[in-house]
């Protein structure tokens, strides 16, 4: 089915829209982050060296720098264009606003790769970015030290151990009921246990290159091992009814 011109005119204003507003705000945020770490390290009278502070940023790039590729390649799928904006100014992508969007897709039962999915993810984005606003005023603010100072700390020690897994193991889940692969889910589980259990221990220095390795090897063996039947036609966002 496809879409109605008001729909086609609708999706290509709000890319213009995207198309400038999502690189001027993220270069803002750039902007506004570079000052104030400038500002921190030449302004405050701490002795920082232009020499320390290039040296500090070749030590980030080479740690961290392949992230810089292969996180937008990895959330881009799922987020789409727009919603890939958001996350990247807002921070906090694989832990809070990619497991949202995941939850909301498969709520709806909406593939990610779709325009409708775009748009779901970008709503969940905002949503999860209320609700944690909301809760660090109310939960954290207001109630947080309190509760930890309640809490006896082998309690404090066992929530810590177990809460990143169970964040990551609820992503994993959503993940694989929203792609509704059963051939790349394999391929995914399989290679992260080559990495981690086989490729670690033999080489212990790509451990920094652990995740990149996973998700390269991960597309390219799923991309040769997919289905080559022709997919069906994917659904259209439903026209807006006119008033």
């Amino acid at each position: 089915m496809s879409a109605s011109p008001h729909t086609r005119r609708g999706f290509a204003a709000f890319d213009r829209t995207t198309s400038i507003w999502g690189p001027v705000t993220l270069g803002l945020g750039l902007l506004i982050s570079l000052v104030s770490a400038l500002y921190a390290a030449f302004g405050t009278g701490l002795g920082i060296t232009g020499l320390e502070l290039w040296a500090a940023v070749g030590a980030v790039v080479a740690t961290f720098g392949l992230f810089a590729i292969v996180e937008p390649v990895s959330y881009f799928p799922i987020l789409g264009r727009s919603a890939m904006y958001q996350a990247f100014l807002i921070g906090n992508i694989s832990n809070k606003l990619l497991p949202a969007a995941i939850v909301a897709q498969a709520q709806l039962n909406e593939k990610p790769g779709t325009r409708r999915a775009e748009l779901i993810a970008g709503s969940a984005i905002i949503g999860a970015v209320l609700v944690h606003i909301t809760t660090l005023i109310l939960f954290v603010g207001v109630l947080g030290t309190l509760i930890v100072g309640l809490l006896p700390p082998a309690v404090i020690n066992t929530a810590r151990l177990y809460i990143l897994p169970a964040i990551f193991g609820a992503v994993v889940l959503q993940s694989v009921l929203a792609l509704k692969s059963i051939r790349t889910t394999i391929v995914a589980v399989a290679i992260a246990g080559l990495v981690v259990f086989i490729g670690l221990p033999l080489a212990p220095g790509i451990t920094f290159l652990a995740t990149a390795i996973a998700v390269i090897l991960t597309i390219t063996v799923a991309w040769f091992t997919r289905s080559k039947t022709q997919p069906t036609s994917e659904p259209e966002v439903p026209t807006a009814v006119p008033h």
